[in-house]
């Protein structure tokens, strides 16, 4: 018995290359391009390799797959900053680590292109207008099942505000499904003009995408952001609770001891200056923000640093929230934790990291015997603490937690008027991820019709208005502060805070539905055939 040819498996070379111009065409919708117009064509040609090779759903598997390895290694390269910068690997195994985890992200998008040539088969052309919500249930399903769903293609929206009213409906994702009916219509439109299956897909996919930005552009005339005027790029600091962030851009590598201390000195003198600015229309309650950073705290264990804190906040009439290892005495660890010290000296309040970075904060548990954290083992909290602003709270989130939609609903649930992201990307260096993280508080802002403040070590610290305008955004790797004020809520909810991630379990339930219809349809034309 001969094995099957592996060729057998593999698509025509022009359909993996209309399957990388896609995942190219999507990179460029991406910090630090930005050309976010693209993503309305970027799905286009991979949509018409998928339909090319739908009579098989393992070569469709691989395109999906090719443009998700793509897409991902093109988007989060990177991650291979720390490693080479700090850890001294040498970049042919950095990258080879980073390619070894794009080519696993690549399978939910090989999933998404699989799915759709069986229900091309079944339903012909028309079985295109399923693309929207198999996208999301694939988005959704990378979500579910890496607890990551970074640069879903709702995100490219970030920075030009088209169809903000959605994520207060249906989170991110409802972006994503807008992005992707839009390229299913342009396919769907164009596959009429060009129905001869031998003629040249590149030229006709290219062809396509030209005429698309014109309608592409009319839509976003009309779009929900074009209606509502925007609103000027400034805040008034004279109403409400201060905040001060902190951005005092530490570095990531070679302090001392001596560095240290004067690197904390730096904060004080940033805090002072930024206070002085303010001192003839300050707040009863200000706050000043420390965040995340090498600076490594250590609140509970280091009565110096105890001393420290309570002699600023004392001396300026001020409260103090840093980010700190605090311990979990149960289980012979530490959180990462955002502590609230006041004016008195007294701890007010503390909330301990929910969402940890995979591999860099924690290991999941099978592999914890063979596999070290980058960055130290810490125990996950499981409160939703918030802290108190003056008469307003705040939901605190740590690093990458910005990402996580979850988060933002629960602190609003809970009465938060405002959400606080403490976060430092220097270990990341000035790549695209500092717009890519930027993206997620974005979101998050518009998903809960709350704030963000974000203060960050090295930007880009910014305000993100409930609109989703980023507002006063600092120049990375800079020394700055900046002064917002901020005011109690009105207490409203929106959609998503109260039903969450409804609208990607409906994709799912369709997809999953579509599927087995689909093949059920199939076999029953396979017993009319016999």
């Amino acid at each position: 018995m001969k094995l099957p040819k592996l060729t057998r498996y593999l698509p025509s070379g022009k359909n993996a290359a209309l399957a990388v111009v896609s995942a190219v065409l999507l990179i460029l919708a991406f910090p630090d391009f930005e050309f976010w117009f693209l993503a309305w064509i970027g799905l286009v040609p991979l949509l018409w390799a998928i339909d090319r090779e739908r009579e098989s759903g393992a070569r469709s598997f691989v395109l999906g797959w090719l443009w998700g390895f793509v897409f991902f290694s093109g988007t989060c390269w990177w991650l291979t900053f720390a490693p080479i910068t700090y850890a001294g690997f040498p970049l042919p195994v950095a990258y080879f680590l980073l390619f070894c985890l794009t080519a696993i992200v690549g399978i939910f998008s090989g999933i998404f292109a699989a799915i759709l040539s069986v229900l091309l088969r079944r339903f012909g052309h028309i079985g295109i207008l399923a693309v929207p919500f198999v996208w999301v249930f694939t988005e959704f399903l990378r979500y579910l099942v890496t607890g990551n769903n970074w640069n879903a293609i709702g995100y490219s929206h970030a920075f030009n505000s088209a169809f903000f009213f959605w994520p207060s409906l249906a989170g991110v994702l409802s972006v994503s499904w807008i992005v992707a009916t839009i390229n299913a219509l342009w396919f769907f439109s164009f596959r009429f003009l060009f129905p001869d299956k031998e003629i040249n897909a590149i030229r006709a996919a290219l062809f396509a995408s030209i005429v698309a930005t014109g309608p592409a552009s009319v839509l976003f005339l009309f779009s929900y952001d074009y209606w509502v005027p925007r609103t000027p790029g400034s805040l008034t600091h004279n109403l409400g609770n201060h905040v001060i962030a902190i951005q005092p851009n530490v570095p990531m590598a070679g302090l001392t001891y001596e560095k240290w201390k004067i690197l904390r000195a730096k904060h004080v003198e940033l805090a002072e200056s930024a206070l002085a600015t303010i001192n003839d229309q300050r707040s009863t309650n200000t706050t000043v923000i420390f965040p995340e950073s090498p600076m490594n705290f250590a609140y509970n264990d280091d009565e110096e640093f105890q001393q420290f804190v309570h002699a600023f906040a004392a001396k300026h009439d001020v409260n103090v929230l840093f980010n700190s290892a605090e311990p979990d005495v149960a289980n012979d660890k530490f959180f990462n934790s955002a502590v609230l010290v006041g004016a008195d000296g007294k701890e007010i309040g503390q909330y301990d990291k929910i969402y940890l970075v995979p591999f860099g904060e924690s290991v999941p548990a099978p592999l914890q015997s063979i596999v070290p954290a980058f960055v130290g083992s810490f125990s996950y909290g499981n409160e939703y603490d918030l802290l108190p602003l003056g008469d307003a709270k705040a939901g605190v989130m740590i690093c990458f937690e910005s990402h996580f939609g979850e988060l933002g609903r629960e602190y609003v649930r809970n009465g938060a008027d405002v959400i606080i992201e403490m976060t430092n990307d220097g270990y990341l260096g000035p790549t695209p991820v500092l717009r890519q993280h930027l993206a997620n508080a974005v979101f998050r802002a518009v998903e809960t019709n709350r704030p963000v403040l974000r203060v960050t070590n090295v930007g880009i610290t910014a305000y993100v208005n409930p609109r989703g305008e980023v507002l006063e955004a600092s120049e990375p790797y800079t020394e700055t502060t900046r002064v917002w004020s901020v005011a109690k809520s009105d207490g409203s909810q929106t959609f998503y805070v109260r039903y969450g991630d409804w609208f990607a379990w409906l994709c799912s339930i369709v997809t999953v539905g579509l599927v087995g219809f689909g093949i059920m349809r199939g076999r029953g034309q396979k017993r009319g055939e016999s």
